[in-house]
């Protein structure tokens, strides 16, 4: 429905996104503490541009940072563990990575659930190629959440607003709810969407949850010297009911080592001139 009225209209929420507000409030309730994060992807960046420059494939930036955060997170599985009850911890063995892929859903685009399962154990080409493989698949009905949670999300009225808070209940007393249909931790990009300097803010449904922002060029000290770098505005959320400031100041503290060093790169790019050698 289109309906005007004098200087402005009203629009139907398209069906796509009519879970979403019941979706959110899911994690209202959770104390989060934030870190707004200046990143140098240099290394990244110039790696993936390589790549394409040398075989025309783009790789997945995001799946770059979701390969670094499943092995800062394997370093301190604590990070990600949910609060069970008030006094005990659930710790996660697997780094389960909910990412939302942005496809187009009856005219509207909207954000579908992927879990890259077991994220600490794969390459970032293996994350990389499940992605690519989630964006090429046709959407289900479901959107990649569980049909009895999309299902619950559309009720009307009242009874939505009852199954949110009978799914919050079960899952405070059940954390592996959230871990079998939202993964253990959370990533979102936005910085798609923007150019500049520009971090995100979102309520993590979990414990752990990045949110991925714009990249600027920006002036940056590298040894000596003066460089013009490619800072990624990163977002962290934590949980404060689980995660101390301290430990979550040492995990972002790795986290940024591991993406500003370009971790795991070398060994792939290794391997690549490898295979290259070998068709020669």
């Amino acid at each position: 429905m289109n309906q005007k009225i004098g200087p402005y209209h009203i629009l139907d929420l398209p069906p796509a996104r009519q879970e979403m507000p019941n979706f959110l409030d899911l994690f209202w309730w959770r104390h989060i503490m934030y870190g707004l994060l200046e990143v140098d992807v240099t290394v990244i960046r110039q790696f993936i541009a390589e790549h394409k420059a040398r075989t025309g494939e783009e790789l997945s930036f995001t799946g770059y940072l979701v390969f670094c955060l499943a092995h800062a997170i394997d370093e301190d599985k604590t990070v990600q563990a949910f609060l069970k009850g008030r006094k005990k911890l659930v710790v996660f063995e697997d780094v389960d990575v909910g990412l939302p892929i942005e496809r187009r859903v009856d005219g509207t685009r909207v954000p579908t659930s992927h879990i890259i399962r077991g994220a600490n154990h794969k390459t970032y080409m293996e994350i990389h190629e499940e992605i690519r493989s989630a964006q090429a698949q046709p959407v289900g009905p479901s959107k990649g959440f569980a049909p009895w949670l999309r299902t619950g999300m559309l009720l009307p009225g009242i009874l939505s607003k009852l199954f949110v808070a009978l799914v919050r209940i079960a899952n405070r007393h059940n954390p592996t709810i959230t871990a079998r249909v939202a993964g253990t931790v959370g990533v979102t990009a936005v910085g798609m969407f923007s150019h500049g300097i520009g971090w995100g803010i979102t309520p993590p449904a979990h414990s752990l949850g990045l949110v991925v922002g714009a990249i600027a060029l920006k002036p940056a000290v590298v040894g000596d010297r003066i460089e013009p770098r490619e800072i990624l505005h990163l977002t962290v959320g934590f949980d404060h009911d689980v995660v101390d400031g301290s430990p979550a100041a040492r995990f972002v503290q790795r986290l940024t080592e591991l993406i500003e060093k370009g971790y795991g790169l070398v060994d792939l790019r290794i391997e690549q001139l490898t295979k290259v050698d070998s068709l020669v």
